[in-house]
This record gives structure tokens, sequence and C-alpha cells, in this order.
């Protein structure tokens, strides 16, 4: 079956890709067999050789690679070639740092030598999802192989433009054939893949439900998992805070990339005393978004990736309405476009509201009224999920002492929840397991292996 690639904003086209068969798949598999060892044995240099290759060849051709993902995906254009440039830096950063990070660690005890080391495990099959198509692979794959494994690359569906492009960015910076592949596979063959002994590891971003259904295949194998699903981050302005700096915040943190991201502010939760001007200072702005084609340089927001996925934020949009939300501006899609929507405020949203309860993927802001600092933080913490959430306030003591309480994985306090390849990432409860990034990502499919001799 073939795999479509089709603009969002204009509906074309693009370009119609076979899918691998199952002896492609079996070569695939194979390579990264024939070459585990040889990588493995190299050592460190040559791996950070290859990281930093790929970054140059990431900044050389920023404008082609932003190009395609506005086309093919519909990131507006100027937040497309910041994401090249932040693949390259996680480059940069793990050739600069991974060879330190995976050296052995001395311990003392009884033996006259003990350490731990930090072994490969072999293959990591990458499940990645379609909203940042360079960013989430390369943060995935830089530690994954700066630590001495091959990657197989299983990307989402609607960017196999992308997919194919990674994968012959690694060819072009020199990989040895096999370090690096992508397979042009549908979800209903991940778990033959997760199953398969030649794959050692899974790492997937995506949605809840796609995390627990290869969780509990890799479960079954025994095979580790790093999960990062989905958020519903509570954005928690107190009384105290400077409110046009942090309604400029909220408004780049809930509508860049037209809402889709895991860790975008989702669940603005302002003191009782600044809910109204926090409400119509956040309308204002979001009514100056120009919203339009992703390749203009002025647009601030695209279309949604897909007409299905833009159908169902509208729906969530509307039962939240019904269940006693006030929407206060937006909710219907922009007439002649394909997939596009307004951005959309909702005020009086509650906890059992579908806006409160669920995440919704796309440009909703939604805004809960909290008492007093305990009440937000009952309100931040009453989500099924904890990948991020910020506190924004003057008293930097008093915002720490509340992002220590939050039940999420990265506690931001006067700044927007953002990933960096200098500290760990992911989340708990239902937003996944297992951290990405920094020294953690680095070890996350690694043997951790302990040396003794007496």
């Amino acid at each position: 079956m073939d795999f479509l690639s089709i603009n969002p904003y204009t509906h074309a086209r693009l370009a119609a890709l076979p899918g691998h068969d199952d002896a492609r798949i079996e070569r695939a598999l194979e390579r990264a067999v024939r070459i585990a060892r040889i990588w493995r044995e190299g050592g460190t240099a040559p791996r950070a050789a290859l990281l930093v290759e790929v970054a140059r060849l990431l900044r050389e051709r920023q404008g082609a690679y932003a190009a395609l993902m506005a086309q093919e995906m519909g990131k507006p254009i100027r937040e497309a070639r910041a994401e090249v440039l932040k693949s390259a830096w996680v480059c940069e950063f793990y050739a600069d740092h991974g060879a330190a990070m995976l050296a052995d660690a001395v311990v003392a005890s009884d033996a006259t030598d003990s350490r731990v080391l930090y072994e490969p495990m072999g293959t990591v099959l990458g499940i990645m999802p379609w909203n940042f198509p360079f960013w989430q692979v390369l943060r995935a794959a830089a530690p994954i192989l700066m630590a001495g494994n091959t990657f197989l690359l299983k990307h989402a569906s609607n960017v196999p433009q992308c997919a194919l492009v990674l994968e012959s960015l690694f060819r072009d910076a020199g990989a040895p054939e096999g370090v690096f592949q992508t397979l042009l596979v549908r979800a209903d063959r991940v778990a033959a893949l997760v199953e398969d002994a030649r794959v050692h590891g899974v790492t997937l971003t995506g949605s809840e439900s796609a995390g627990r259904r290869v969780a509990a295949v890799a479960g079954g194998a025994l095979k580790p998992v790093v999960m990062e699903l989905g958020g519903s981050d509570a954005f928690i302005v107190l009384e105290d805070a400077d409110l046009d700096f942090t309604l400029d915040q909220a408004v780049r943190s809930r509508f860049q990339n037209a809402g889709q991201s895991c860790i975008a502010a989702k669940r603005f939760i302002v003191h009782q005393t600044l809910a109204d001007a926090f409400a119509e200072g956040l309308a204002g702005r979001m009514a100056t978004l120009r919203q339009g084609d992703p390749m203009h340089e002025d647009t601030d927001m695209g279309p949604l990736a897909r007409a299905d996925l833009r159908d169902e934020v509208l729906e969530q949009v509307r039962a939240s309405v019904r269940e006693g939300a006030t929407l206060r501006m937006g909710g219907v899609a922009i007439p002649g476009t394909h997939a596009s929507m307004q951005a959309t405020l909702l005020t009086d949203v509650e906890p059992g509201m579908t806006a409160f309860d669920q995440e919704i993927f796309g440009p909703v802001a939604s805004v809960t009224v909290a008492s007093d600092d305990m009440h937000a933080l009952q309100l931040a913490n009453a989500s099924r999920y904890g990948l991020g959430g910020s506190i924004w306030t003057r008293d930097v003591a008093r915002g720490e002492a509340l992002a220590r309480a939050l039940e999420c994985g990265a506690a931001f306090v006067n700044g927007m929840v953002r990933s960096d390849p200098r500290l760990p990432f992911g989340g708990v409860k239902a937003s996944g397991l297992g951290r990405e990034l920094g020294v953690q990502g680095l070890r996350a499919f690694t043997n951790i292996k302990t040396l003794w001799v007496g």
C-alpha cells in the first residue's frame, strides 16, 4: 500500500511512496545485525563524528528541510527552520558530551576494582510522530546512536517524505549501511517488529493508546521501552504574575505548531483575582495571530496536520460547550481550507469537562479559575496526564515550591515547558515512562553492567 504525502493546507497530493514489503523489512533487519558489532566495537569517536556531520548537513539544508515540513504536515516555515536547528543542536550535544557520559564509573567497594559500564544493547526501533517530524526522530536517534546502538525508524504514515529524507541525511553524512534505516510500514506491522529477536528495545513518542499497545508487546518480549505519550500541561498563573509577559508566553506555548504539541500549555489555571484580565488579554493576543499558508513568512499558525484531526478537535470543543464551558472565540473551521480552524478560547472550564479531562491536540486554550495556590495545585494534578507544567509568579521561591508539588516530569517556573538536550525529558502517569535526553536518555538503551574484580 502506498504512503500518501498530502499538503494539509492545499490538500494537494505531494507524493505516493510504496510501503516496504516483508523482504525489504528482512533485509533491513539483517543489515542492522551485520553492522551492530562493528558499530559497537568502533568506540565513541566515529559515532561522534557521524553526529557532527549530520548536524552540519542539517544546518546546510535547513531551508529545504523546513519547506518539506511546512508542505507535508503544515508547520509554519519559521517554526520549521527552528526545528531543524534544534535537531542539529541535539546531535552536536551528544557528539560533544556523549563519550564522557558513557565512560566507566568507578565505584568504591571491597573489590580491587569495581565499576559501572554502559554498553550498547543492539538495535532500537523508534516509533515517531508527525508533529515534530525531524526533532522527535533526532532527539531519540542521536543518543541511541551515540551509545553504540543502531536505529530503525518507523515514522508516522502522513510524513513519508520526511522519513525517507532522514534516512538519506544519515547516508549522506557517512553512516555505515544499516546504522540508521527507515521502514515505511503501517501500524499493523509494528508488533512483529517489536517481537523480532533482532530488535532489542523500543522508543515511542505518540498517543497514550499507541504507547499502551506497544508497551504490552515489548513487555511480553521483555524488551526495554521509553514512552513519551500524551500531555495536558497545566499553566498556573498566580495573582502576582507579570501579566503581559505571562500572556505572551501563554500564546506561544499554546498555539505554536497549531497547538499540536504534547507539552503545549493546554489547561490555563488562573487565580480568581486575575482570571478576567487574563482571559481578555489572551483573547486579544489570539485575535492577532496570522493564520494561513505555512510557507508564508508572516504566518503564525498553519493548518492542523490532517482534516480528521481538526474535526476531532472541533468536536472536543463542542462537547465542552455542551458540558458548560463558554466559547469566547473561535471553535469553527476556517472556510475554504482543508484542515485549518480558528484559534479557540474556552472559559469556565471545570474538571469533568472534555477540555479539562482530555488532551486537546490543537489550537484550543482552556481557562479554569482557582481560588488560591492549593486549589490551583489540586486542579493541575487532577489529570491522568503528567508530562509537564509551569508556574507563573514574581515570587520565585513560591513558584518553585508549587513546581516541586506538580505531578509531572518537567516543571518550569516563569518559562514555557520545552525539551532541552541537556536535561531529561519524559512524563509520569499516562504521559509515559522512561526518559529521553540528558545523560539519562543516553543511557536508556545501554546495558548497565557491573564489573567487579577481586
